[in-house]
Formats: structure tokens, sequence, C-alpha cells
């Protein structure tokens, strides 16, 4: 090959771009292009590559065999490039380039989002994108350097590094509880309405919570109403419409203010905050130095949470 002719990086991220969204016209507009940019950008990597990427028809696009093995080429190719900017010695100071991160629709747009803001005040050199989800997510196939992950249920295949410590507790309203009262025992939940979430890695209908010694405890339960969406689910807490298994990050404020009362406080269930990255990942400065901050940065949260909740039980007792 001619190394005058050699693909340009540009193009081999705009051909992801397409592969990702599956058609020119969605990669357009994640890309902030035109459509006829991105097609002359895909005509021009054609013409490199001396090779057809894609079959094409009126009302949708496939990747031809050399299509697939440039895509799985130019992730590497890519990913090999910003680990060397990343790693350069000003970069490890000062991360530079894209860093593509998902997470659940809940946790990423009440704590994901805010510490990401926080994150590129400290290194305005990054460029980040936040995606969010409501159902499992290849990292590798799907473009993402970080997934931020809730919940202890880890995939075997990629790194995974614990940012903070985190659990979920029980509470109702003072509504709900005036109208049926405190369950005294877990068995008791099975009486009461229940507000379960539909969500990915949780096992619908069934609360697995630990005792203060540690004894983990499994109780069936069950209720008229579900949502794969936390905050719909606590705003049913609060409408008295049952009981809700919610991180206490999520309603602390509720708690302290009255609305929401802790219940069956000698129980909780383990939801650690984890971030899942690729293996290749583990020694990009890039990711080192983000992963650090989001750790601080989660850790300073929930000890700020902590603090409140001791301060507001101290004034109950006095």
């Amino acid at each position: 090959m001619n190394w005058k002719q050699l693909p340009q990086t540009e193009d081999l991220s705009v051909f992801l771009s397409v592969v990702k969204n599956g058609s020119f016209v969605s990669a357009a507009h994640d890309l902030g292009m035109s459509p006829a940019y991105v097609s002359k950008r895909i005509q021009v990597l054609e013409s490199s590559l001396n090779t057809k990427l894609f079959h094409r028809t009126t009302r949708s696009i496939a990747l031809t065999d050399d299509g697939q093995c440039t895509a799985d080429w130019s992730a590497k190719v890519l990913a090999n490039i910003d680990e060397l900017f990343s790693n350069l010695s000003d970069a490890k100071a000062n991360p530079a380039g894209r860093l593509m991160i998902c997470s659940t629709f809940g946790f990423g747009r009440v704590h994901v989002g805010p510490a990401l803001t926080k994150l590129v005040e400290q290194y305005p050199e990054l460029d980040v994108r936040l995606e969010l989800y409501d159902r499992a997510v290849d990292i590798v196939h799907e473009g993402f350097d970080l997934e931020i992950r809730v919940g202890d249920d880890l995939p075997e295949h990629h790194v995974a590094k614990m940012l903070v410590a985190n659990h979920r507790i029980l509470c109702a309203s003072p509504c709900y509880i005036a109208e049926n009262g405190v369950p005294e025992t877990l068995e008791q939940l099975r009486t009461h309405q229940c507000l379960a979430i539909r969500e990915r890695g949780i096992n619908y209908g069934t609360w697995c919570l630990e005792d203060l010694n540690g004894e983990k405890h499994t109780v069936k339960v069950d209720g008229t109403l579900s949502s794969n969406n936390g905050e719909v689910l606590v705003n049913w807490a609060l409408d008295g419409k049952g009981i809700l298994l919610r991180s206490y990050w999520d309603v602390r404020e509720k708690i302290k203010a009255g609305d929401l009362v802790h219940i069956l406080s000698d129980y909780s269930q383990s939801a650690n905050v984890w971030a899942i990255y690729p293996t290749k990942s583990s020694q990009s400065a890039k990711m080192r130095l983000s992963l650090d901050f989001l750790r601080q940065h989660f850790e300073t949260e929930i000890r700020d949470q902590r603090s409140d909740k001791v301060s507001s039980e101290s004034k109950h007792i006095l």
C-alpha cells in the first residue's frame, strides 16, 4: 500500500459511527455533520482501502466481510492512537481526548452527569460523552471506554474497579404507614404493596437483603405498580403507593424532610458503584486520572450524606 493513501483517523472514526448508528443519517446527527459529508468520508475511506465496506439498499446498510474486518481494526487503531496521546508526559497530568461513558438512566442523570461536569472543569482537554440506557451494554462493540454501574453483578471479561461502597434501604411514606402499618419482619413484606423496579441486573419480584450480621435474606415481594425508572418509583412511594427499596443516595433528602421513613433499618442491600472498562484501557493515563477523580467525587458525596444522616439522627435523639 502507498503510505500516502493510508486512511485518515477521522475517516475511521466516521466509519465506526456509521457502524454503531446503523445509518449515514443517524451517524451524521451523532457527529454533528451533514449526511453528505459522512457519505464523502466513507467514499474516501473505501478508496483508500480499495474495497467496499457496506452493502447498501434504500432502507438499510450492512457491513461487507471487508467492512467487518475494517471495523474491528479501526477500533483497535483509534484506541492505540488515543492511548499513545494519553500516555505522553503532558497528558499524564492533563488528560485529553474523547471519553465515551455509559450508565443507567436514574444513576446516570442524578449522579454521573454532575460528576462529569466537575471532571471536565478540572480536565478541560477531555471531550466527554455520556449515554444512558436501561439495558445491558456491550461496551467494546458499542464503542464505550467506561461504564458506571450500580450493583455487584460484574462481567468477568472486563476490568471492574469499585468507585464507592453503597447500599439500598427500605422506606415508605408516613401516609402509607398510617394506613397499612409498619412491617416488623421481612416476611411481612409479602403482605404489603412493594414498588419493584424492572431494570437490567435486577431480579424482579425478589429482594435480596443483608442483616447487620452479614447474613443474607431473600424475600418475594409483590405490588400493583412497577417501573424501569427509579424516579417514578420514588414518586409513587411519596404518594403512599407502597414500600420502596432504593439507594440511600436517592432518598436521603426525602427522609431528612420526613416525606419518607426508613423502615426495617436492620436490613439493607449492597449497591456498590463500579467502573467497568476493557482490559486494554487499564494502562491509559486518561482512564486512571478520570477514575481517580470519580472515586474521590463519589466518596466525598456519600461521606457528606452519611454526615447528614448522623446529624439528622442526633437531632431526633435530642
